[in-house]
């Protein structure tokens, strides 16, 4: 006879925190050890209890798995592009799970040269990361990045690609990312700090000397900034940027004289953002600086790059948001987003063409592709809607014709757009302020409440989640499920002002937003509370607390992916990742008026005895953004005040971080897990 595993129950050790004349007690911090054996032990019982509550899926879960799979083309190659007389592809082998990176010189008629096979480089470890690919000026040379622990700090070597040669000298603990100077030796990269695994230092490399000797050309010393390096597309510069939520600044050095000093852009200046672009003697700069909210463009002569001197390209506009740029020799892409939709902007740098490429829905997203060939007469971007594969364009700025290169194939034989449709639906929210929420589905859905539908929003750092397609997410739309995506405040779908009005003192807009939607799509008979889930990663999986505390009678079920929380502790914890950086997100707590808020609606702080919907937590034993202890801890207290019998499951990935697992379809095994659990709660269980 099978035996039947109880719920674990975390033993409670009161620990006092107190701060502001305010005390909480926190029963379960002894959680964040992942060294002590007992801590191990628990997440191995959470993951045997799921295992055990999920284990009449798992024929279902494997089905979902082979489905999703079955309808990703496996020998599949992306669309070359061109860099400095090579053609760089990607492409993916059958029955392999990782990239491999080849090029071609001069022409795609070329024999291939393989630069890396990720499934040779992976063998041997749990969890595998190229991070990112470097190639020298004169082409003889990779610098590249691995990360095998997925923390997010990646070790850097260089592989000789005329004889195949990897360099001995490995700089370790950087954020992935390298650049080259002209010189073809010097290399620039950024070191991470140890603890708190913030970039904080910018370092210069040559080639075939010891590490140690790196130096140290940029210190970023406050605590609230992370510092990154990149090359500018013109090539004449190597630009260091540091970046903090709410202010940056740049300096640059001519990438002829790796040996010569840095020089500061514009100092950094409070709430003012800024990014560079050169073009000829000019820096192109967006900023939001004079009250530019939604960002302007200026210009200034690279020798006089003070604030003082920029003069505006594209001024600010109260409706539009400036998102990016994108240089050419003949031409200037504009990335811009209007009543929430993407728009590109072609301007000729005579002055003679200024239009838009025309997009006719309301539920797409397009954005500048890959695009590094500065002479390039073509803009490459992408294209998809919520029932449109994802489509590769090359458009021609001199015949105005645009190519499909590529449209993603969805296999299986089933798949037909015309089966599904979308739509753009705008919901009051509590102050009046209409949130749009997408939503897509298959065609000839009743709305009679009777439908399930997932909820999914996000919320933070000004991220916009744009309405695109997944292949994946397939098995719920075939399977009656509508899904909607609620463009609430915190993000920027609307413009800067929503990013705005959806963080620090006002962060709760985020939460009722999402409300409010849900409230909406009942009301509307979209579905009802017996057949709504909700679903929200990180910062989302914050939300999901949040919304689960105010209104839990809403949800049938929720999905929490590496949930951020516990966000009171967190957030006066300097020594963990991502912190300092965040205060300007959600406040500091060593303010007590930002205490005080975060207090009110931090998901674990608020845990209380009453019913809470069926919960399927996910995280990562070694995530270095959201750390895993957050939802164990609050799996634990939810676990000890619940007052229902709805399922409370905690699934612990014990080799992954924060994005999960690293092979091609490795990650779907969890996708199926969360699928298989709505669906399982909706009584589906195959077809």
């Amino acid at each position: 006879m099978k035996t039947i595993i109880q719920a674990p129950v975390a033993k409670k050790i009161p620990q006092t925190l107190s701060i502001h004349g305010d005390t909480r007690i926190d029963n379960y911090y002894w959680l964040n050890d992942r060294e002590n054996p007992e801590v191990i032990d628990y997440l191995n019982a959470e993951n045997a209890y799921t295992k055990q509550q999920m284990e009449h899926t798992e024929a279902f879960q494997k089905q979902l798995f082979e489905e999703m799979k079955g309808r990703i083309k496996e020998d599949d190659t992306s669309v070359p592009y061109k860099l400095n007389r090579y053609w760089y592809l990607t492409r993916y082998e059958k029955g392999k799970d990782y990239p491999i990176y080849a090029r071609k010189k001069d022409s795609l008629d070329a024999p291939e040269e393989i630069l890396f096979d990720c499934n040779q480089m992976a063998d041997g470890h749990a969890y595998f990361n190229l991070g990112s690919i470097a190639i020298s000026p004169d082409n003889t040379m990779a610098a590249f990045s691995v990360d095998t622990v997925s923390r997010r700090q990646y070790n850097i070597q260089v592989k000789n690609l005329v004889t195949g040669e990897v360099f001995s000298d490995k700089i370790l603990n950087t954020t992935g990312s390298v650049v080259w100077a002209n010189d073809n030796k010097t290399l620039f990269y950024a070191m991470k700090d140890e603890v708190t695994l913030r970039s904080h230092k910018i370092f210069k490399h040559e080639l075939h000397t010891d590490t140690k000797t790196d130096v140290e050309v940029y210190h970023e010393t406050d605590e609230t900034f992370h510092t990154f390096v990149y090359k500018c597309k013109s090539k004449k510069y190597i630009v260091i940027g540091s970046s903090s939520t709410l202010s940056s600044e740049y300096r640059v050095l001519n990438a002829d004289t790796p040996n010569g000093d840095f020089r500061v852009i514009q100092e950094r200046m409070p709430d003012m953002e800024y990014s560079v672009s050169h073009y000829n003697d000019s820096f192109y700069i967006i900023s939001n600086a004079d009250g530019a909210t939604n960002f302007k463009l200026s210009k200034t002569d690279e020798n006089n790059t003070g604030i003082e001197h920029w003069k505006d390209v594209i001024p600010h506009r109260k409706e539009v948001l400036l998102e990016d740029i994108e240089i050419f020799k003949n031409y200037l892409v504009l990335n811009e987003r209007e009543n929430g939709l993407n728009k590109l902007r072609i301007m000729s740098w005579d002055g003679s063409e200024d239009y838009y490429l025309p997009f006719d829905s309301e539920t797409y997203t397009a954005y500048v592709g890959n695009n590094p060939d500065f002479e390039s007469p073509v803009l490459r971007y992408v294209y998809n809607s919520l029932t449109s594969p994802t489509a590769v364009i090359d458009y021609n700025f001199e015949t105005k014709q645009s190519e499909i290169k590529k449209e993603q194939q969805v296999l299986g034989g089933t798949f037909n757009k015309e089966n599904y449709e979308s739509k753009r639906v705008w919901a009051a929210a509590r102050d009046g302020v209409k949130i749009p929420i997408s939503l897509v589905y298959r065609k000839g859905v009743k709305l009679d409440g009777s439908n399930p539908l997932l909820q999914y929003a996000y919320g933070s750092y000004g991220s916009t989640i744009d309405p695109s397609f997944s292949s994946i997410r397939l098995s719920l739309l075939d399977r009656g499920f509508i899904y909607a995506i609620a463009h609430i405040r915190g993000g920027e779908y609307l413009g800067r002002d929503w990013y705005e009005n959806g963080k620090l003192l006002t962060k709760k807009n985020t939460f009722t937003d999402f409300i409010d939607c849900s409230k909406y799509l009942i009301a509307e008979k979209y579905t009802s509370n017996k057949h709504l889930y909700a679903y929200g990663g990180s910062a989302g999986g914050l939300l999901m607390g949040a919304v689960i505390n105010m209104n839990p009678e809403l949800y049938n079920g929720v999905l929490a992916a590496v949930p951020f929380v516990d966000v009171v502790t967190t957030m006066l914890d300097d020594t963990i990742p991502l912190t300092t950086g965040e205060y300007d997100e959600w406040g500091n707590p060593n303010q007590k008026k930002f205490y005080d808020y975060m207090k009110s609606y931090s998901p674990y702080d608020n845990v209380e005895a009453k019913e809470y919907p069926n919960m399927l937590v996910t995280t990562g034993l070694h995530d270095s953004q959201v750390q895993y202890w957050e939802p164990a801890k609050w799996v634990a207290k939810l676990r000890e005040l619940k007052t229902d019998d709805n399922k409370l499951l905690l699934h612990t990935d014990m080799d992954a971080g924060h994005g999960g697992a690293s092979g091609r379809f490795e990650s779907l095994k969890e996708v199926a897990l969360e699928y298989a659990f709505l669906l399982d709660l909706e009584g589906i269980h195959g077809q």
